[in-house]
């Protein structure tokens, strides 16, 4: 009798909860419809919401159909979230750059909140995003990013990586993971104030870690998590990231302790030192952002945000090398022409339009992170015409920005064309924003770029690219995750002669 008693209990609760919620989504509709008019949308179906229509795979690909329908901002719900998404370059210009105050925040997402705790830079929030950005910002310039420091260790990479693919004699290989460790250094030297070998077992768990996190945020399984964080129990990838987490913070721990140890503020090695001196001076106020967890998630997201993207980028550089041999042969005559033998440097981008066009592209085309990272607004907000209430979950899809007809003449080609003028200089595009832009925009950016130009070029210098003999159709599929990246056949590096 007891337990029928507390079965018959459950069902009416759980139908008056279904039925608060049907009110609540009624009204919320009504209301904004007649009052505040929040952006259109498809109908939304009670708790799921518009999960049934959306591609969790690649959700970006159902965005941009929808926003043919709905236009450039219009309004989403996955599960009990309500979004507004913004599409084409105009719009989302409009609200990170000439709103940047109002588009300023990140929202609290369950899987990136359990990752940082709300501490670091990324996925911060208020007075500690400032602070941590700031100083992150001064540090990363004060080691170098941006100046021929660091763009001596960047050639210095260039070398060893050369040399590895030299070591193939033209095989085919898979150059995701020599990719990784080679860009991975750039950001590790920073750091730590040194680099690793590539069979370093550090360097190779690191990196191991890192791409296994990338690929299981932007996993089906972890949206859900995000949408429905009471599926908690149910969400395999999500207790495979935070053990992953745990280990990458185990060896920064003891790194910190090392560092620790042979501190000299006079001295800095590198970004460790330099946040543990800070964390020195203001050890006395119970306030200070300046604590471990900081410290953790900082660098945290530096190794995954400073490797990835651009280990991504240049890895569809060189497929795209092998899908248009004519733009391949044209690189190849720039450097001859403007290089030759001579190490690449930084100084000599401004010679190499092509070469240069050629990366732009690359990064547009490649579209490496199409769903950008989210914001939040940070108060009540009138934007074009539609009323954004304080916190409202805003998505700035870069895909359509970077894919805008208005913008680009072949959106949907590869054609380093898009960034050269009639004369063949090269030209900047206001759409071109891989980085995102406003106040979140992303804190490496002159680092990437740097990277970008250098490694390209003296792969290129060096290499004919090529796809793996007897392959007759070289076709590349992008991964699911955070960032695309190519799940690419093994290709070759010859060396060339110059």
């Amino acid at each position: 009798m007891e337990f029928t008693l507390t079965y018959l209990f459950t069902i009416y609760g759980l139908l008056f909860l279904a039925i608060l919620y049907i009110i609540k989504e009624w009204g919320w509709r009504t209301s904004d419809a007649l009052s505040r008019k929040f952006p259109p949308g498809p109908r939304a179906l009670p708790v799921i919401g518009n999960l049934h229509m959306i591609n969790l795979g690649r959700p970006n690909e159902t965005f941009m159909k929808l926003s043919k329908q709905y236009g450039s901002v219009f309004s989403i719900q996955m599960g009990g979230v309500k979004m507004v998404v913004l599409s084409g370059y105009e719009t989302v210009k409009n609200a990170l750059v000439d709103y940047a105050d109002e588009f300023a925040e990140r929202p609290h997402i369950p899987m990136f909140e359990d990752m940082n705790k709300g501490f670091g830079v990324p996925f911060s929030h208020g007075e500690n995003w400032r602070i941590m950005r700031r100083f992150t910002l001064r540090k990363l310039r004060d080691f170098g990013m941006g100046k021929k420091t660091i763009e001596d260790r960047i050639v210095e990479e260039c070398g060893f990586f050369t040399k590895e693919l030299e070591l193939l004699e033209g095989k085919p290989e898979d150059l995701a993971s020599k990719t990784n460790f080679a860009i991975g250094n750039i950001i590790i030297s920073i750091i730590f104030g040194h680099r690793f070998d590539y069979q370093h077992p550090i360097l190779l768990r690191l990196i191991g870690l890192i791409s296994e996190n990338m690929r299981l945020v932007g996993s089906p399984s972890i949206a859900i998590y995000n949408f429905f964080p009471i599926f908690y129990y149910l969400c395999g990838a999500h207790s495979q990231v935070m053990q992953n987490i745990k280990d990458i913070h185990n060896f920064l721990k003891t790194e910190f302790v090392e560092h620790l140890q042979g501190l000299d503020r006079d001295d800095q090695r590198g970004f460790i030192d330099a946040f543990l001196v800070k964390q020195e001076e203001e050890k006395l106020d119970p306030d200070t952002y300046f604590h471990e967890m900081n410290l953790l998630s900082t660098v945290t997201t530096l190794f995954m945000a400073g490797t990835e993207t651009t280990s991504a980028t240049i890895r569809w550089a060189l497929i795209y090398m092998i899908q248009y041999p004519e733009i391949q042969k044209k690189v190849h005559e720039e450097i001859n022409r403007v290089i030759g033998s001579v190490q690449p440097r930084i100084d000599h981008r401004k010679d190499m339009p092509y070469t240069n066009a050629v990366i732009h592209e690359t990064q547009r085309f490649a579209n490496i992170l199409p769903m950008n990272l989210p914001r939040e607004t940070t108060r009540d907000v009138t934007f074009q015409g539609y009323h954004l209430p304080k916190g409202t979950y805003i998505v700035p899809l870069l895909e359509s920005v970077l894919y805008d007809k208005t913008q680009f003449e072949r959106p949907e080609s590869f054609y380093p064309e898009h960034f050269l003028d009639s004369q063949g200089a090269f030209v900047k595009k206001e759409a071109f924003m891989p980085f995102s832009a406003g106040r979140r925009t992303c804190p490496g950016e002159t680092l990437a770029k740097m990277e970008l130009f250098l490694f390209f070029t003296s792969l290129m210098q060096k290499f004919t690219i090529r796809a793996a003999p007897g392959l007759i159709n070289f076709h590349v599929k992008s991964s699911v995750g955070l960032t695309v990246t190519p799940l690419s056949p093994k290709i070759c590096c010859v060396p060339r002669s110059y």
